[in-house]
């Protein structure tokens, strides 16, 4: 029953591409595999809601067991309440055992033909590793969690949640600072429109033990998988080879051997190491990670170069400049300022190219802590785009996809009519999502000067959509100045012509 529900969602998104085809200028953009919005496909049901006093919805529903047991991850304060660190990182509390995770139950309800209610017969059932996620949001009331899908003997259990492609690592996003609900799902979404990958999304209503805990994103994790699913890396532990592999740009892990030491780390640009997601412990050798550092400082050393754009020598043999250019427009538009220094995945697949891969807008679209100058660039001075925004190639490549976004995917009316449909199609979840969490709108005000704190969840919404056509304003009559990056240095006393 599934495979025929999502064979009829994929014959409802071609329909729906076509419309979308008519209502918005032809992009010329063709995605490696076609973009599944939940909005837009999911949303032709025979019922949306039966009003019969009981719990049910049109959403899926995640039921989570944790038999009794405390939820490690959180983090662990001191006598004065104050967070415990080590090296400047923030210590997250263990099971008994010293575990960072426990094991516990999940079940996913998503029916084919009709409204999902609590005691239905489940789509999956599976156990899991799961523990807290995140890094200050681990703070937050609502919290977000990682799944890891086990069999009974421990084993990996990938399986197709909502739709999604089978795999065995999931996260469970609770939008909390996020009061409109929608700024991971959307961006996550469009990204997967531009860019070869970007993390698949579908809404969900959790219960934790019985209890509501209102909307949710179950969210793939950024990895390699089987077949289609994630990135297209291998790696052979045995043989100690690999294709491609995938890094992230972060606060580091706790393994040692995941962290290397990459060259800007060593030429302290970059606070801690660079992280090695993918291989994964498991598989990941001694000999793997320094073959990994090795080629990965290799591009860095040739980015960071007298000749980082020689035709032979520079970057440009080395990463998908499209990939990095849709990065920097992505993170640029939504003034996502974490990007490029935290939550940060850079990969290699099997293209032998570095790609970008975006993550985390949770504080996008003017919602971080504190208030954020949306009439400026900021991009320019992160990591690797230090050095690309110096080569008039790359500068012309942002401005010239930038023109070209803003005829369609990023246009004000594609925007508008992209939040309007995902509120509808949320519809009463979102009632029942601020039942628990409404508190927040007098609570929880994080966002200084005070007024930029939404009072409830139209005004959140309205914040995102005044952002975009403010930002995009200023962004059209000013992303030729991204130009005065790109002068030639003062200190190149010739050029590749005159040698």
């Amino acid at each position: 029953m599934i495979l025929l529900k999502y064979k009829l969602i994929g014959i409802t998104a071609i329909i729906c591409a076509i419309i979308i085809s008519v209502a918005v200028p032809a992009t010329g953009i063709v995605s490696a595999k076609e973009r599944y919005h939940q909005h837009i496909s999911a949303a032709l049901r025979p019922e949306d809601e039966v009003n019969d006093g009981t719990f049910n919805s049109h959403l899926p529903l995640v039921k989570i067991d944790t038999r009794g047991q405390v939820i490690p991850g959180y983090i662990l304060k001191d006598e004065n309440g104050k967070n415990l660190a080590v090296n400047g990182q923030a210590v997250h509390a263990l099971t008994e055992d010293g575990e960072t995770t426990i094991q516990a139950g999940i079940s996913i309800i998503d029916n084919a033909d009709t409204v999902n209610r609590p005691d239905d017969e489940p789509a999956i059932t599976s156990e899991m590793r799961f523990r807290i996620r995140g890094n200050s949001s681990r703070e937050f009331d609502k919290k977000s969690y990682f799944v890891k899908l086990i069999d009974k003997e421990g084993n990996n259990n990938p399986q197709p949640v909502m739709g999604m492609d089978a795999h065995h690592e999931w996260a469970l996003y609770g939008p909390y600072l996020d009061k409109s609900l929608i700024r991971n799902y959307m961006w996550y979404n469009i990204a997967g429109e531009l860019m070869d990958y970007s993390p698949n999304v579908r809404f969900c209503e959790v219960f934790l033990d019985g209890e509501y805990q209102g909307l949710y994103v179950m969210t793939e994790m950024i990895t390699a998988g089987k077949g289609e699913a994630r990135l297209p890396l291998t790696v052979s532990a045995k043989r100690s080879t690999f294709s491609g592999y995938l890094l992230r740009m972060d606060r580091g892990s706790d393994n040692p051997m995941k962290n290397i030491e990459d060259f800007l780390y060593y030429a302290k640009r970059t606070q801690f190491p660079i992280e090695i997601v993918y291989p994964g412990t498991n598989n990941l050798t001694p000999e793997i990670a320094e073959a990994i550092r090795t080629d990965f400082s290799d591009f860095e050393k040739a980015l960071y170069s007298y000749d980082f754009d020689n035709a032979k020598w520079g970057y440009k043999n080395l990463i998908d400049v499209e990939s990095f250019a849709d990065y920097f427009i992505l993170n640029e538009f939504t003034c996502n300022y974490d990007a490029g220094w935290l939550s940060t995945y850079i990969y290699k697949d099997i293209d032998n190219r570095f790609k970008m891969c975006i993550w985390d807008f949770n504080s996008a679209c003017q919602n971080y802590e504190k208030i954020q100058d949306t009439r400026d660039f900021a991009f320019q001075n992160v990591q690797w785009f230090w050095m690309l925004m110096k080569d008039e190639d790359f500068v012309n490549e942002i401005i010239g996809r930038y023109r070209f976004l803003r005829k369609n995917y990023l246009s004000d009316e594609y925007l508008n009519n992209y939040m309007d449909e995902t509120i509808a199609y949320l519809g009463p979840a979102i009632d029942r999502n601020f039942s628990v969490w409404g508190y927040t709108f007098e609570e929880y005000r994080p966002l200084d000067p005070d007024y930029r704190n939404p009072n409830d969840h139209e005004s959140a919404v309205e914040m995102v959509r005044s952002f975009i056509r403010e930002r995009g304003s200023w962004m059209d009559r000013n992303i030729e100045s991204l130009k005065q990056y790109a002068k030639t240095s003062k200190v190149k006393k010739f050029d590749e012509d005159a040698n």
